[in-house]
């Protein structure tokens, strides 16, 4: 038996993803699929699964550790190892007995090797043909095409319905990644089957769209006619292989130590999903630039998308060969780059001119235009040096004029912005993920022209960004004592980020009550025993989202939220409620589904396991979506009252303090009373303040006396 090491696989092009679980310990068998670790980056958890069935020598990483494709995961001792390498050597007998056969064809004379070519293209002429479903035609599956090497891009949305007659090159569906949104269009023309997505899913490269129903004629013919033709192309690919593979061998040997020797390497566009003719509408690099992998070298915009394409080394420009407005499709030349470490080439000339003295001249008209392409290549590359930096490189570098390249917008938009000479960085977006939207971008002109024709004149312009909202100064602290700077963790800057968007887009107001809960407190602990006895702990927090749930179906514009178009609510008939989590890196909250169906015991055993997941940072996505309420309590900490921030895109958010006795007027004297304070922060576009003291009166109500759930 042999082991062998198991890699990281394509984990959609993330480095440094941490692990948080391993599910494997040394001596395991495991079988192929089985989950070896669970990663999770800032925007999702991932189980990695086992390539092959196996036994577990020894694990080479460990929890928290940060990994990226290709790293090694974990030593395997594969099932079946000795077979392996009998089948491997069975195959590499067969392996030369087909070379030697080859070998025995290429010494016949050429009537029989037309012969044998013939003879060998016969079975894929008998090959079975596809089905069709009859009367003319066939039902194909339509699957997600190359994406650039994108994995798990989320479709914003679904162009088609089932039953939709469509052509070819209409849209199916679109999708939008964290760099460009696409569209991705259909292949065939015809009907539309059925569809196996929806809007919010993530795809990849692959994945089955639909079916459609399409046109058969002469599908059968071509068919058999293509599989000739792909043996004969692929029997004259071989012989001339034979004849030129130690030539073009040498050729690439040659190649590759002089690309060593002087480090000066060449960028070529890279796959861009079959694209021709896209145009650059940013070069974000200039001769000179020090660069780093992944640093965006161009942007290119076409009909249906905008890309970054990323620096594949680390190095100096040395030479740019595009300019802004160029058209350029799969393996056109951008530019050159000293890699880092690397000798100059000096001898690269001699060698160069070495090798051609070994090789026939070209013919004086080829030479005449090679000549004149090179000096108008140099010319060209030598106006771009000259010029200006792009605006690319200028916000590269800290100019911030041309922010736009690095907004997220359509092409549509940004066509827009440049027409009316729009700067997208100024623009504030209210489209998913902070898209810049066409009416994002005619608010803002209306906004500029209102502001200038108030203030009389350009000077008027805003002054800040498109929210017109003052900058907090930068300010150098340590000129007043010693600092430490801290970053935060990746969990605190996506609250930070959706806490801001929901304050500056909600009018918040907050409604405070308070609500005796003596007798609750007291059922509670009569109760407790019993609870531990079902494996539940009965904490007030149970109580709490029962009652919630029950107010929010007396009061169904508390379960609803705001339309994106703002002239409708959306009423939710699901009661889901989430409850915030202090975690050590940040507040999470993760939800409770069909929180109104669900018991005291299970309501309390369902809140303590998710608890514990958030404290292990082992949520998933699912169980943090889809609340239509959420209750943030303080009560084990102490306060008497706050004003939490509603979380988008609910409409309130129920805060609970910490309870304690007070005396309460009974009509003949005072008693003391357990009191519990409520602050209900509201989206005062959805909600009245009449109908917000009215549901914290109800709660408070319910809670005093929890009887009144039964009625």
């Amino acid at each position: 038996m042999s082991s062998e090491i198991i890699k990281v696989p394509d984990i959609g092009g993330s480095d440094d993803v941490e692990i948080i679980e391993i599910a494997v310990s040394v001596g395991d068998v495991i079988s192929a699929e089985d989950t070896m670790i669970t990663l999770e980056s800032d925007k999702a958890s991932m189980d990695v699964p086992a390539p092959k069935g196996g036994k577990v020598v020894k694990i080479l990483v460990k929890e928290g550790d940060t990994v990226s494709e290709g790293d090694d995961i974990l030593e395997l001792e594969a099932e079946g190892a000795g077979d392996d390498q009998g089948d491997d050597a069975s195959d590499a007998d067969g392996e030369t007995s087909r070379d030697a056969a080859a070998s025995d064809r290429d010494n016949e004379p050429k009537d029989d090797a037309k012969s044998s070519d013939k003879d060998s293209a016969e079975p894929v002429k008998a090959a079975p043909k596809k089905k069709s479903s009859g009367g003319g035609k066939r039902t194909v599956e339509v699957k997600v095409p190359d994406i650039g090497g994108g994995d798990g891009v989320e479709i914003i949305e679904v162009a088609v319905s089932e039953g939709d007659e469509i052509g070819e090159e209409d849209t199916l569906i679109t999708l939008e990644s964290d760099k460009a949104s696409m569209d991705v269009p259909s292949p065939y023309t015809g009907k539309i089957v059925s569809l196996s997505i929806k809007e919010g899913d993530s795809v990849s490269e692959g994945d089955l769209i639909g079916t459609m129903e399409v046109a058969d004629e002469g599908a059968e013919e071509d068919d058999g006619e293509d599989a000739t033709a792909e043996d004969e192309s692929a029997d004259d690919d071989a012989e001339a292989d034979d004849g030129g593979e130690g030539q073009a061998s040498q050729d690439q040997d040659d190649d590759d130590q002089g690309g060593d020797e002087g480090g000066r390497k060449e960028i070529r566009v890279p796959d861009i999903g079959g694209s021709d003719g896209v145009e650059i509408i940013e070069v974000a690099i200039s001769e000179g630039d020090e660069i780093n992998e992944e640093d965006t070298l161009i942007t290119l915009e076409s009909d249906k998308a905008s890309m970054d394409v990323p620096s594949p080394y680390k190095g100096k420009i040395v030479e740019v060969a595009v300019k802004e407005g160029d058209s350029v499709s799969e393996g056109d030349l951008i530019g050159y780059v000293q890699m880092v470490g690397a000798k100059t080439p000096a001898t690269k000339k001699s060698s160069s001119n070495k090798s051609d003295e070994s090789k026939p001249a070209p013919a004086k008209s080829d030479a005449e235009k090679t000549s004149k392409a090179d000096k108008s290549s140099d010319a060209q590359a030598q106006k771009d040096v000259s010029g200006e930096p792009s605006p690319e490189a200028r916000h590269k570098h800290g100019d911030d004029k041309s922010e736009g390249a690095h907004v997220h917008a359509g092409p549509a938009v940004r066509k827009l912005a440049r027409e009316l000479g729009v700067e997208l960085g100024e623009i504030k977006g209210s489209g998913p993920k902070g898209r810049i939207l066409k009416d994002d971008v005619d608010g803002f002109v209306k906004q500029v022209m209102k502001q200038r024709k108030s203030g009389g004149g350009a000077s008027a312009a805003p002054a800040t960004g498109g929210a017109g909202i003052p900058q907090v100064p930068a300010i150098d602290f340590s000129q007043f004592g010693e600092v430490e700077e801290k970053p935060m963790s990746r969990l605190m800057r996506a609250g930070a980020n959706n806490l801001h968007r929901s304050w500056l887009n909600v009018p918040h107001v907050t409604q405070f009550d308070e609500a005796d809960i003596t007798e609750l407190e007291a059922f509670r602990k009569s109760m407790k025993a019993e609870a531990e006895s079902q494996g539940a702990k009965l904490t007030p927090l149970p109580f709490m989202i029962k009652a919630c749930a029950y107010a929010l179906r007396k009061f169904p514009q508390f379960n609803s939220s705001l339309h994106p178009d703002g002239d409708k609510l959306v009423i939710k008939h699901y009661v889901h409620i989430g409850v915030a989590v202090d975690t050590p890196d940040g507040l999470m909250v993760p939800v409770i589904r069909d929180a109104d169906r669900k018991s005291l015991i299970d309501l309390a055993k369902e809140s303590v396991e998710l608890a514990k997941k958030a404290q292990n940072k082992k949520l998933s996505r699912e169980e943090m979506s889809g609340a239509s309420f959420t209750i943030s309590s303080l009560g084990s900490i102490g306060g008497t009252a706050f004003t939490p921030i509603v979380n988008t895109p609910e409409v309130a958010i129920l805060g609970v303090s910490k309870s304690s006795m007070k005396p309460v007027w009974n009509g003949s004297d005072f008693e003391p009373r357990l009191m519990l304070p409520l602050s209900l922060s509201y989206d005062h576009r959805a909600v009245n303040g009449a109908d917000a003291a009215r549901f914290t009166a109800f709660l408070a109500q319910v809670l005093t006396d929890i009887r009144r759930m039964l009625v």
